[in-house]
């Protein structure tokens, strides 16, 4: 079992996570706040476990503050036991745990996660619903969310890695930064997914707007999303809408393109977009429709990660943007998003 000794020489290992393909440039985002991070493969463009020369909490502030794109989730690693039998293997993460003072007394969501090289046969729901048994005699209440500790497993095919920690250092308390949504009858896309996680990860009370334009619509996913919050929304696509969306009362439909419409000035109070075009393509399109975006009101785009160097292409996408008296509250590549990345903007 690994010692607390990197703690006590001001070092920190913990496991991060991106979507799959994206890890290099998670770790790029690592480099730039850390300067020296030694890293270890565990999931091929997407999981690895980092070491750096600063204790947990002051890695995890570090971070908060820096708002990483691609980073999607990170656990600490507290404990490492190398393992060629995973029975003795669970017994040593098992005194581990019940080492954990804090967690006594304490809501716990235990998060396990597995290698495909895994030494576990086990599917990860599996191996939890045994742990969760073999930590019985722990004084905790196993919740799914909304948990005060996190409990975090990886399993790997020679190593099992541990950590506890608050809900809020781990970027996101799902497994991994995995957000799951049931999908529901009758769902237009998995679009909708995107705008959900946003709510979610960005605080967004979508509720709270009025009035929405949402540019390239079709099929409906997110305008779907945003007449279920109760809104009026103008959808503008040459593309046909989805069916069930056909007679909407509070929908008005524009089967134009976004360059051939006009509206009055702050007419709505959220603008969204979510084209399969080029990056450029659709920053000048939202850019050329901002004069009907009220003053406060709030932008959710996607940008199309359609380049070698997707770090540089952001910041010329964000700098156009507030060029345009937009200003920027969160840049981040959402589980639900692939070759992609979510703005959330602010008009001023």
């Amino acid at each position: 079992m690994a010692s607390t000794s990197e703690e006590e020489r001001g070092q920190s290992r913990f496991i991060m996570t991106a979507n799959h393909g994206f890890a290099p440039f998670a770790q790029e985002e690592l480099r730039r706040l850390f300067g020296s991070v030694k890293s270890t493969v565990l999931v091929s463009g997407e999981v690895f476990l980092v070491t750096v020369s600063y204790s947990w909490q002051e890695a995890v502030e570090m971070i908060t503050n820096q708002a990483p794109i691609f980073v999607r989730h990170i656990q600490p690693v507290q404990c490492e036991i190398a393992i060629d039998n995973l029975a003795t293997g669970l017994e040593q993460l098992k005194s581990f745990v019940m080492q954990q003072n804090e967690l006594n007394g304490a809501t716990v969501s235990l998060q396990v996660r597995k290698t495909e090289d895994s030494l576990s046969e086990q599917s990860a729901g599996a191996l939890r619903e045994q742990l969760l048994s073999e930590f019985s005699e722990l004084n905790a209440q196993f919740i799914v969310q909304d948990a005060e500790w996190i409990l975090s497993v990886l399993v790997s095919s020679d190593h099992i890695y541990a950590g506890v920690s608050y809900p809020k250092d781990n970027i996101s308390d799902w497994s991994g930064g995995a957000v799951r949504f049931q999908r529901e009858d009758g769902q237009i896309s998995r679009a909708k997914f995107k705008l959900l996680e946003a709510e979610k990860t960005f605080g967004i009370d979508f509720s709270a707007f009025h009035h929405a334009l949402d540019i390239g619509a079709a099929p409906g996913g997110w305008t779907s999303f945003l007449l279920e919050r109760g809104m009026h929304v103008t959808a503008v696509d040459p593309a046909l809408m989805h069916e069930s969306l056909k007679g909407h009362a509070q929908l008005k439909i524009m089967r134009k393109n976004a360059s051939e419409v006009k509206f009055r000035d702050n007419q709505f109070d959220l603008l969204v977009c979510d084209m399969s075009w080029s990056p450029k393509q659709m920053v000048r399109l939202v850019k050329d429709l901002l004069y009907a975006l009220s003053p406060g009101g709030t932008a959710i785009v996607t940008v199309k990660l359609m380049h070698k160097k997707p770090m540089a292409l952001i910041r010329e996408v964000i700098a156009s943007f507030e060029e345009a008296n937009m200003q920027l509250q969160y840049a981040k590549q959402l589980f639900h998003n692939r070759d992609e990345i979510t703005l959330h903007m602010i008009k001023y």
